[in-house]
């Protein structure tokens, strides 16, 4: 079975309508079972449901932040790396290269 896939800012504007219909023509759609605490109930999973997407993009900007730092310090070290690499192979004879964990021919 598919269901048809919205986006959460439509799923909660919808909801929204949804339960201002229910609530102004609550006489109507009670009589076919909608009371109250079912309208009660959709609002309080729509604000949960607001507040816990405001926590997921508050954490995936701080997975972004983290991401950045990460990179920085992934090629300060590359950088690091290279030029270690480049004076090895000056000081050390290739021989010794190994001890250094460079498996380079020249």
């Amino acid at each position: 079975m598919t269901r048809n896939r919205k986006t959460f800012a439509g799923l909660i504007s919808q909801t929204q309508l949804m339960t201002s219909g229910l609530k102004n023509n609550q006489a109507e759609v009670a009589k076919r079972g909608l009371e109250s605490d079912f309208v009660a109930e959709l609002e309080q999973l729509s604000a949960e449901a607001i507040r816990l997407n405001n926590e997921q993009e508050k954490l995936k900007s701080d997975l972004k932040l983290k991401t950045e730092a990460i990179n920085s310090k992934i090629e300060k070290i590359q950088a690091k790396m290279s030029e270690a690499k480049k004076v090895v192979k000056l000081a050390i004879p290739q021989a010794g290269w190994k001890e250094f964990g460079i498996a380079d021919k020249r």
